[in-house]
């Protein structure tokens, strides 16, 4: 209900946003459009609305407002037009103007392939429509870059193979048991895959920058942050009892979010809270009930399997870095910084995904996304190049993720993880990752369209070396992770 200040009008039922406006899908306005090119990916558009379409808007809406306004003295109806116009200036004005804009970018966008990659900088509230005389308005707004795809039929690639051993199974059996351990209190000094419970303060020349409270990190020869690393980790730690303190030092990444710190030297005090020993859990029935199988034989298969698409993931990653560096060679057109900087987070989004799926554990992906967060700027510039050549290609071939692409992926991913699909279904989707994961899909049949034409030559695989790093979600900056968070726990403690 909008009040009236004046005391010969009761309230008046304002009009729907959407209903406001009565008019004609069909109608096009005579609009004058000029853009142009103002930097990698940028472009300034100033659109013109003539007068006449300014007075079709305007008139639809007060003769909408005259049906449904409802003032005193006068029946339902038939209030008159000028008393509308007077008394509702304002309403009126702030309706035609957002008919307008809506429209007339729709419009635009339609008539000169205005392919946009984020919504225009469009500042609504400083634009005002003129009593008299045209409408005039303009913006920036960042677009896709143009430029030609480069011949991707029938190239040549390396494909990496190798087979899964029972050593292979045995040795992740031990991983995968070591995320449904228990940390049991240990007395005396810490060893090499203990895991001490720390306080950590962050400085920088003599001023804290933050301080870490109860950070359980297991004892590796590298701890990893976000936008840092401690080489001899394990050095440092070993023999430290609770209430020991330790000192050292770290040079920030230098693409590190915070600008003012991007290769200094940072110095870390560590004070020993706790120490604790690693218990892995029993191989029994509730156990394995726990993990949903039904024997241990059952849980080595699904181990095989989990490792079979590491195999899958990593021969995945190395064609097509060889793809994508065949088919960007020419891409050396420029990306704003920008840009650059807002996309960093859905390319780590995304790549976290694509490694759940795969079937690695927690520490794996944390290990990568504070590696890939060192260097972000530098990966999401060419991860961003990358999505635009698989795009256009997709778009080319007509490919396209059906609804069933998507449940199949979920439901990987939630074997992998313990949890029902709709739970990592609810969680994609609450995060705001599951469009992510649309264009991951995409993506990746892009690549896969590519690799049914090209030719191929086997190499060997080499099997993964063994992880040394303990990562953390934290930056020496104090920037948060943005690996999505678990699911909670309903049994013993994950160490």
């Amino acid at each position: 209900m909008v009040k009236d200040d004046d005391d010969d009008r009761s309230d008046v039922d304002a009009p729907e946003s959407e209903t406001a406006v009565a008019e004609k899908e069909d109608y096009h306005m005579s609009l004058d459009v000029q853009i142009e090119q103002v930097g990698p990916c940028k472009k300034h558009v100033r659109v013109t609305v003539p007068r006449g379409d300014v007075d079709h808007f305007y008139g639809a809406a007060v003769e909408k407002l005259c049906d449904e306004a409802t003032v005193a003295g006068f029946r339902k109806g038939h209030v008159p037009q000028k008393l509308i116009e007077k008394r509702f200036n304002k309403e009126l004005t702030g309706e035609v103007k957002q008919q307008i804009l809506v429209r007339s970018l729709d419009q635009l966008a339609e008539d000169n392939n205005l392919d946009a990659i984020n919504e225009p900088n469009l500042d609504v509230e400083s634009i005002e429509i003129p009593a008299e005389g045209n409408f005039e308005f303009e913006f920036d707004v960042e677009v896709r870059p143009e430029f030609d795809l480069p011949d991707y039929q029938g190239l040549e690639i390396t494909r990496p193979v190798r087979n899964v051993t029972d050593q292979d199974v045995e040795n992740y059996l031990q991983r995968f048991l070591s995320q449904y351990a228990k940390m049991v209190p240990h007395e005396g000094a810490a060893a090499a895959g203990d895991y001490v419970v720390l306080s950590a303060e962050f400085e920088h020349n003599g001023a804290v920058l933050h301080k870490v409270n109860e950070l359980s990190v297991q004892i590796k020869p590298v701890l990893q942050f976000s936008d840092a690393e401690l080489e001899g980790f394990d050095k440092l730690m070993v023999g430290a009892a609770a209430g020991d303190t330790r000192m050292a030092k770290m040079v920030v990444s230098t693409e590190a979010e915070s600008p003012e710190l991007r290769g200094e030297t940072v110095t870390v005090n560590f004070v020993v809270e706790d120490v604790k020993r690693v218990e892995l859990p029993e191989l029994n029935r509730e156990f394995l009930q726990r993990v949903g199988v039904e024997s241990e034989e059952e849980l080595r298969e699904d181990i095989r399997d989990i490792l079979e698409r590491q195999i899958t993931y990593q021969q995945r990653q190395a064609v097509r870095s060889q793809v994508l560096g065949k088919i960007t060679e020419s891409a050396n057109w420029d990306l704003p910084e920008q840009l650059v900087r807002k996309q960093v987070e859905n390319a780590l989004h995304r790549e976290i995904l694509e490694m759940q799926q795969a079937g690695f554990t927690k520490d794996d992906i944390r290990a990568r996304e504070n590696q890939l967060r060192q260097r972000a700027v530098t990966t999401t510039r060419q991860a961003l190049k990358e999505h635009f050549v698989l795009d256009k290609i997709a778009t080319k071939e007509a490919i396209e993720v059906q609804p069933s692409d998507i449940e199949d992926e979920i439901r990987l991913m939630a074997h992998q993880r313990g949890e029902s699909p709709r739970r990592v279904r609810a969680r994609l989707v609450k995060s705001g990752v599951i469009e992510n994961l649309m264009a991951q899909i995409r993506e990746r049949m892009a690549v896969d369209f590519i690799l049914a034409r090209a030719k191929f030559k086997e190499a060997k695989l080499e099997p993964p070396a063994e992880n040394r790093t303990a990562a953390v979600g934290y930056s020496v900056c104090g920037i948060e992770s943005a690996l999505p968070d678990e699911p909670e726990d309903d049994g013993d403690s994950k160490a």
